[in-house]
């Protein structure tokens, strides 16, 4: 990934903060038959191995297990908010015009050696981690034990779980670092007259890295 200083992120909990809010990524695999993506929601991890473990399921027909299976390089993509940015909004257009529209993005990009894993224990407690972190916030939230016991080994039978750990994780914070101060204060007064919640989730973010020392 393209990475110009002024974006980069090191600072794992703010990366790790990015997967736990977007855990539906992108699984990118190349193997011998070529180049495979596919969206899938992912957990992760933090205390296993020595940069944490990220660990997914996938439907059996899904030939991106087998893959996986026999080496294939794997690589996932967090995307956390975007938001286009309008030029209109620097205060350098009303100065001399040449600006140009951009986009703003957070994105985090995970790769490391994977298996795939179709040990029924280990599958059946990827699941309830999975459904345990996303029913959390309901006031009462659905869990695996809710379903059939056998309905729940009927389905589990359907699929092949995913284990990645983590040898490298890296984080593109694209957040109008770049420009000068008065067009960032323009960014973020933009973005925050806009009622929209990721309109206002990226003017937080404006606000927390953009007007940082540039390094």
């Amino acid at each position: 990934m393209y990475e110009p200083s002024h974006f980069k992120v090191e600072d794992r909990e703010a990366l790790h903060g990015v997967i736990r809010a977007n855990p539906l990524a992108t699984l990118v695999t190349a193997g011998e038959g070529g180049l495979l993506a596919n969206p899938v929601p992912f957990v992760l991890h933090p205390e296993l191995g020595e940069q944490g473990v990220l660990r997914a399921h996938l439907a059996r027909p899904n030939p991106q297990w087998r893959a996986i299976a026999e080496g294939a390089e794997t690589l996932v993509i967090f995307t956390g908010v975007e938001r286009y940015i309008t030029p209109a909004w620097y205060a350098a257009k009303q100065e001399h015009g040449k600006v140009v529209p951009t986009w703003n993005y957070v994105t985090v990009q995970v790769r490391g050696p994977a298996r795939a894993i179709e040990d029924s224990d280990w599958l059946m407690a990827q699941l309830e981690s999975l459904t345990r972190q996303q029913e959390a916030p309901r006031a009462e939230p659905w869990a695996v034990t809710d379903a059939p016991a056998p309905f729940i080994a009927a389905q589990t039978r359907g699929i092949v779980g995913i284990e990645l750990e983590i040898a490298s994780i890296i984080g593109k914070f694209k957040l109008s670092q770049n420009r000068q101060e008065a067009d960032k204060l323009g960014v973020l007064n933009g973005l925050s007259a806009d009622p929209e919640t990721e309109s206002q989730a990226m003017a937080g973010l404006v606000k927390e890295y953009g007007f940082r020392p540039r390094p």
